[in-house]
């Protein structure tokens, strides 16, 4: 079975930065697309960033010009490098793999447990 695991999540102070990683196991993904969630109390999943297996990426209005995804397919781990980092980015981060080229949550097959990010301000 796959699993996606990520990290680096934590409590940050506002302008800070922070960067997550989502290390997949089981199989290789090279091949899949991978993206980046995040969910806040009382909100909606947000679609965040994806990048595919040949490097193309795809932000969200929201963290565009602050949050890259990248990936090192020869570690099977997907990267979120966030910048300038704001309060209402508080939210549980969570990496998924999908075989599309979509943002909406039901294309992903494979998805992380999470990790808590907190900005304060």
């Amino acid at each position: 079975q796959v699993q996606l695991v990520e990290s680096g999540g934590g409590l940050v102070q506002a302008g800070g930065s922070l960067t997550l990683s989502c290390v997949a196991s089981g199989r290789t993904l090279s091949s899949y697309s991978m993206g980046w969630f995040r969910q806040a109390p009382g909100k909606e999943r947000e679609f965040l960033a994806r990048i595919s297996g040949g490097g193309r990426t795809y932000y969200a209005d929201s963290v565009k010009g602050r949050f890259t995804i990248s990936r090192d397919n020869a570690k099977n781990t997907v990267y979120l490098q966030m910048n300038n980092l704001k309060p209402e980015d508080t939210a549980v981060y969570r990496c998924a793999a999908t075989q599309t080229m979509g943002d909406c949550s039901y294309l992903y097959d494979y998805w992380g447990q999470g990790t808590q990010v907190t900005v304060s301000s």
